[in-house]
């Protein structure tokens, strides 16, 4: 870290106040900073304000790379060390920010037990009554031991407070989930281009992935488009889907791209205005990450009463095939929806899970349906 960013860092720890949050890392976001060893009992941290720029609530662990419980060591995903979340604890952190507009927020996130995990993620002031993220982590998508995830939200006023609290009530309250680098970034609200009725089609507007991690950053499931971190679309589905980079990863088209990890349970959807009768071309680039995932991949496309398979075969080395689903509009408001038909696994021995990738996604009218 450069002396600029760390004398930053340390600022914003002494005066806990910093100037609008720009697109980034939180202050102390990577938990680099933290309790004195008086305010701690083993890794327990026993101060509400130990941890600089964040207070706590509960069991919280400060966890250090390296370190073991029994025979498991404790992945801290980057730096050097990390938050451990145990029974119905939280952090939280105030952050400066322009009321009115969009934001993700994403972070970065371990499995440490076996049980069901699940975080709580929310922001206040929030008018909306019982509007948080439920974020699912039982399944792990990358073969690192961390996967990132991200989550939506309005801000109601200049300063708020973000919460991730672990909510699950185990039989040993030190069981919980690592938690590191935290980061915010405004989103602009997509417009609908010249040329295509659908809104951020090329997916380029979406959450804050982190600069130098390879596994790209998750968008959980079941998350509506006015709450969604990938703006003007939802994520209809049982699992995340996984947003990619161009600085990492093989996209078909601009720097940002959807993969689809979790077959039939990982599917990204958008209503459109349309006309009754009218003729549609809905047009859209299947492509594999360059990743190793490889095989005959088939993705599904939905609109109005046609639903279509769309083959592409991937050696896992990156690719691009473009396609279109030709359909008729039945109602003033038309579901378009994407998914993969099957489940597919890294051939590189991790285990991870994998599929093909969407992107370039446009709507148009036709004019003359008549010709091909």
């Amino acid at each position: 870290m450069k002396k600029a960013a760390i004398f930053l860092v340390l600022l914003c720890a002494t005066i806990h106040v910093c100037s609008s949050q720009k697109d980034g890392i939180l202050p102390n976001g990577n938990f680099e900073l933290g309790p004195k060893p008086s305010q701690m009992k083993g890794t327990k941290v026993v101060n509400r304000h130990a941890i600089p720029n964040w207070e706590i609530s509960g069991y919280v662990e400060y966890i250090k790379s390296g370190q073991t419980q029994g025979d498991m060591l404790l992945p801290v995903p980057v730096g050097d060390y990390a938050v451990r979340l145990g029974e119905d604890a939280s952090i939280k952190t105030k952050v400066k920010v322009t009321k009115g507009v969009f934001y993700s927020l994403s972070f970065v996130f371990a499995r440490t037990c076996a049980q069901e995990e699940k975080l709580n993620v929310s922001v206040s002031p929030n008018s909306e009554p019982n509007d948080w993220g439920m974020l699912p982590m039982q399944t792990m998508y990358s073969s690192d031991g961390w996967d990132s995830y991200s989550w939506g939200f309005l801000a109601e006023a200049n300063e708020i407070d973000v919460v991730i609290h672990n909510p699950a009530v185990e039989k040993d309250p030190a069981c919980g989930p690592l938690i590191d680098f935290v980061a915010l970034k405004a989103l602009k609200t997509p417009k609908r281009p010249k040329g295509n009725m659908l809104k951020n089609g090329n997916f380029e507007e979406g959450p804050y992935i982190f600069p130098n991690t390879t596994w790209g950053v998750l968008i959980p499931p079941n998350i509506e488009d006015d709450h969604s971190p990938l703006l003007g679309w939802m994520i209809e589905s049982l699992k995340a889907v996984k947003y990619i980079d161009a600085e990492h990863f093989t996209v078909p088209e601009g720097k940002r791209a959807v993969e689809l990890v979790a077959g039939r349970e990982s599917a990204i959807a958008q209503v459109v205005r349309t006309r009754p009768g009218k003729v549609y071309d809905l047009i859209f680039s299947i492509g594999d990450a360059s990743n190793s995932c490889e095989g005959s991949m088939l993705v599904e496309a939905f609109a109005g009463k046609i639903t279509m398979q769309f083959p592409y075969e991937s050696k896992g080395k990156g690719g691009v095939k473009r396609s279109r689903l030709r359909f008729t509009a039945i109602s003033p408001r038309t579901r378009v929806r994407f998914l993969s038909t099957y489940y597919h696994m890294k051939s590189d021995n991790s285990g991870s899970l994998c599929g093909p990738v969407v992107d370039d996604v446009r709507l148009v009218g036709v004019r003359n349906p008549r010709h091909p």
